[in-house]
């Protein structure tokens, strides 16, 4: 079942399978090491929703909401 990062609750893990958006913001995703096939877990989601924080290939990143609506996982 197909969902963007947004959707995923803390401990949840997903693979990501596409990355959609703006040129210029999935370049930026890339660059910090959003790529398909990448395992990504949840780790907290602050009170209001944003931001998220993650954890993939060993580091943590936090994200906004808009930017995890670009991270399509499975």
């Amino acid at each position: 079942m197909e969902r963007t990062l947004k959707e995923l609750k803390p401990g949840e893990k997903g693979t990501i399978k596409k990355i959609t958006g703006e040129p210029a913001i999935k370049k930026r995703l890339m660059d910090m090491g959003i790529t398909r096939g990448a395992e990504i877990l949840v780790r907290k989601v602050a009170p209001l929703g944003d931001p998220i924080e993650v954890n993939i290939r060993g580091y943590e990143l936090t994200f906004r909401k808009s930017e995890a609506e670009n991270i399509t996982v499975e």
